[in-house]
C-alpha cells in the first residue's frame, strides 16, 4: 500500500481515495446490466474516448533505467530479478486490445509491445498449487488477479504503446496490461509479480472495489 504523506500531495491523494471509496459505497456508474464480450464490444456503462486519460493516486514515480527492477517470485521454480536491459532481452510480442477503466471510459484498438504473460509463465514455472498473482508497483500500489486471468491471451508486461515507449504518467517504463479486466488491475510502474497459493486483495479491492473486475458483468464494486 502506498505510504501516507502529510504534505499537500498526500492530502490530495487521501481526498481522491475517499472519493473513490464513496463511489463504491454509492454504487456510482452502475447500470445494473450485463453484456456478452463475444457480442458486445463496449461493456455496460462505458463511453468511448480517443485519448488516454491519466489516472493515479497523485504521484508518478520516476522509474529510471538505473532504478528499475522487476522481481518475479513466490511459489515458482525459477525466480527472476531483472534490470531494465535484462527485461528488454526477453521474448517480445505485439498485440492489439481494448482497455476499459472503472471511471467509465474505454479506448479501442490499442497497439502494445511487451512480454506476454505466457512467456513469463514458461520462464518461472509456477507450482501446481498456485492460483493467484499479485502485482506491486514502485509506489507500493498492489492489485491481484487469478492465475487463469494472468495466463489469458492479451495479458502482457508492456513497455510500448502506439509505437512509442510508455510514458511515466501512464506507468512506464513497464506496466501490466490485463485487457479483459477493469484497468485498475493493470498495475503501473511494475516492480514485482508474486505467485501465490492464496488470494491477497490489493489496494482498491480492500477499499470497496470488486475482487474480480469483469467489465461486462459490471464488477466495479464488491
Amino acid at each position: 500500500m502506498p505510504d501516507s504523506d502529510t504534505g499537500t500531495a498526500g492530502k490530495s491523494r487521501d481526498k481522491l481515495i475517499e472519493r473513490k471509496q464513496e463511489w463504491a459505497r454509492e454504487g456510482r456508474l452502475l447500470t445494473g446490466t450485463n453484456a456478452d464480450p463475444d457480442r458486445d464490444r463496449l461493456p455496460p456503462g462505458q463511453r468511448l474516448v480517443k485519448d488516454w486519460p491519466v489516472l493515479d493516486l497523485g504521484t508518478q514515480p520516476d522509474v529510471t533505467e538505473q532504478k528499475f527492477r522487476l522481481d518475479i517470485d513466490g511459489a515458482v521454480e525459477n525466480r527472476l530479478s531483472l534490470r531494465l536491459d535484462e527485461f528488454m532481452e526477453l521474448p517480445m510480442a505485439t498485440d492489439i486490445s481494448d482497455m476499459h477503466c472503472v471511471t467509465q471510459w474505454s479506448r479501442y484498438d490499442n497497439r502494445w509491445e511487451g512480454v506476454a504473460a505466457s512467456a513469463i509463465l514458461d520462464l518461472v514455472k509456477p507450482r501446481s498449487d498456485v492460483n493467484h498473482v499479485i502485482f506491486t508497483a514502485h509506489d507500493g500500489y498492489t492489485a491481484n488477479i487469478r492465475l487463469d486471468q494472468f495466463a489469458q491471451p492479451g495479458t502482457m508486461l508492456v513497455h510500448r504503446w502506439e509505437g512509442k515507449p510508455i510514458t511515466r504518467e501512464h506507468g512506464g517504463p513497464v506496466r501490466m496490461l490485463v485487457p479483459k479486466l477493469y484497468l485498475w488491475k493493470s498495475a503501473k510502474w511494475l516492480r514485482r509479480i508474486h505467485f501465490t497459493i492464496g488470494d491477497h486483495p490489493g489496494f482498491w479491492e480492500t477499499r470497496g472495489y470488486h475482487n474480480n473486475a469483469d467489465p461486462w458483468t459490471e464488477e466495479r464494486y464488491g
